[in-house]
């Protein structure tokens, strides 16, 4: 049974009633991880993995929220404040709502399922699918009239508040207005996006997902956030046309951050060096060029890894297992970090015979096991 077919019959068996269908889309990020917080660019790409809602009005002004994952259901009222829960599931539709409500959008009650194939924790952004599949089916519902741009923003507000993570705008951007057959480079900045095409012509997008939680994900996240904000503050006070690390050079770091303290020049430089290896992926896209942009990959894993230190022995072991194989041209940890998927160009005819070697080795080194996506590239939010 298909998504539609399965959320729709749970749907009926919640409310009695015929839901409309609406979805998002997971997405990867080619390369330009970190940097969407420091106003720099990335290149993400949605997926066709989607987080489905059905959802349909009510004629009163309560909330009644089902997980097919969680087999759980709850209830709010609009006429009360809404707040975070503990569990933390409807935290990214409430999160939503009140977004929405804090813009005055006329709301009325309404019943809504969610259910959805985007792997949870695995780093290819299952709450921001969340919240754009949620303004969106709320913005037909209600015909609130608001552009994807407006929905995305907050989307990305209701992480902030009710889920506490700072994210910066990427994940919520991707699943809104990805494009079928191109990555997106966005200005993290003045949100300008252009589309690049990803013609991976005989490759294929491949995702090994370490099983690892990301533990430390939100917490150091914040904290990497807080480094970056640290090593701009230093290089503002001599240079205060300075707003973040996208206007800052290798050679500011140099002389203003690295005296006073080596980790938070680090932590910059890693950033500064992205930017700049980005704006060369695209070039490589624009002509085709796999290899080239597979190396950044590589590069910018080993930057996460000993520089920016997000990665973890388990992303490391994969990214290194492929180094050196020819039908492998580029991978790297992808995501916030500690945990989730490393992303692999692999050659299609490849991908059975990389994976069953690497799920023994995997196994054997970590005793985890070892699971995988292959990801096509989608268009965004959309009716489903």
């Amino acid at each position: 049974m298909n998504m539609q077919n399965r959320i729709t019959d749970v749907f009926r068996n919640q409310f009695g009633s015929q839901p409309l269908l609406f979805r998002s889309p997971g997405r990867v990020n080619i390369i330009g991880e970190h940097t969407d917080y420091n106003e720099g660019f990335v290149l993400p790409a949605a997926i066709d993995k989607y987080i489905y809602i059905a959802i349909a009005p009510r004629t009163d002004k309560e909330i009644h929220l089902y997980s097919q994952d969680f087999r759980e259901g709850c209830v709010f009222s609009l006429d009360n404040a809404l707040s975070p829960v503990a569990a933390g599931w409807p935290n990214y539709i409430l999160g939503v709502v009140d977004q929405l409500q804090k813009k005055g959008c006329p709301l009325s009650g309404f019943n809504l399922v969610i259910d959805g194939d985007v792997p949870i924790g695995a780093g290819l952004s299952s709450s921001a699918a969340v919240e754009c599949a949620t303004a969106f089916a709320l913005n037909h519902l209600f015909s609130l009239q608001l552009d994807r741009m407006e929905m995305v923003k907050l989307a990305q507000q209701a992480e902030h508040t009710f889920a506490g993570v700072r994210c910066g705008i990427m994940d919520q951007f991707a699943s809104m207005f990805g494009k079928k057959g191109h990555a997106i480079k966005l200005d993290c900045r003045s949100l300008e996006y252009e589309y690049v095409p990803l013609d991976l012509k005989g490759y294929k997008i491949v995702l090994l997902n370490t099983n690892v939680k990301h533990n430390l994900a939100s917490t150091e996240y914040n904290t990497r956030r807080e480094q970056c904000e640290q090593g701009v503050a230093w290089v503002k006070e001599h240079h205060p046309e300075v707003k973040s690390l996208r206007d800052i050079t290798l050679s500011m770091l140099e002389q203003l951050v690295l005296p006073k303290d080596e980790l938070i020049y680090r932590r910059c430089k890693f950033i500064v060096e992205e930017n700049l290896r980005l704006q060369l992926a695209c070039e490589d896209l624009n002509r085709g060029d796999l290899i080239a942009l597979g190396s950044k990959m590589f590069r910018t894993h080993e930057g996460l890894s000993k520089e920016y230190e997000v990665s973890c022995k388990e992303l490391d072991f994969l990214v290194d297992a492929v180094k050196n194989n020819p039908a492998v041209p580029g991978a790297r940890m992808m995501g916030g970090g500690f945990g989730g998927c490393t992303i692999n160009l692999v050659r299609e005819d490849a991908i059975e015979g990389l994976v069953d070697n690497l799920r023994h080795s995997y196994e054997d080194q970590t005793g985890l096991k070892l699971t995988y996506y292959i990801a096509d590239i989608e268009d965004g939010s959309g009716l489903a």
